[in-house]
């Protein structure tokens, strides 16, 4: 029997940015959600907004800076992985010109993100062009394959990320 997808639900701040928001892990046969990441977005006034993610550490139960996403414009910006600084220009690479895939590299593999068939919801697969998460935009649901549990983290920053671009009418 394999092993069911991570799923995750991303909860937004009802009328505030896009940049905020929560993300819970259904977790099957439990009676409530885990909340697991926070996204955090100032309202304007900063010189650079910067988005703050936090991750709940669920050997201690506490909430853990993970990283941040630095916005010098609202389709530019810097994330940190940790200490590990990315572009997002690096996690929405173009092949070339007529591509609608965006790529990622992890850990030495390249991963794409694509627009699946009905224009809303996303999908990631990985080199060998196998499923590794797909995002439904009617359940605001990210299912990631158990086997990328490793990539958990860039798995849901690129999401969003590419959420964030395709809103903005910039896929």
């Amino acid at each position: 029997m394999s092993e069911p997808d991570i799923d995750l639900r991303f909860i937004y701040d009802g009328n505030s940015d896009a940049r905020n928001f929560r993300v819970y892990q259904v977790i099957e046969n439990a009676p409530e959600r885990l909340e697991v990441y926070r996204f955090h977005h100032p309202t304007a006034g900063h010189v650079t907004p910067t988005t703050t993610y936090k991750r709940k550490n669920l050997a201690v139960l506490q909430w853990e800076t993970a990283g941040r996403i630095e916005w010098p414009t609202s389709t530019s910006g810097t994330v940190w992985f940790g200490v590990d600084e990315v572009p997002i220009k690096d996690l929405r690479r173009i092949k070339n010109g007529t591509s609608q895939s965006r790529r990622f590299k992890c850990s030495g593999n390249e991963y794409k993100w694509k627009i699946a068939g009905n224009g809303q919801d996303l999908f990631c697969v990985d080199s060998k062009d196998k499923h590794v998460a797909i995002w439904t935009a009617q359940e605001m649901s990210l299912k990631i394959a158990p086997r990328c549990v490793t990539l958990l983290e860039r798995i849901v920053i690129t999401c969003f990320i590419n959420l964030w671009f395709k809103g903005l009418n910039r896929w």
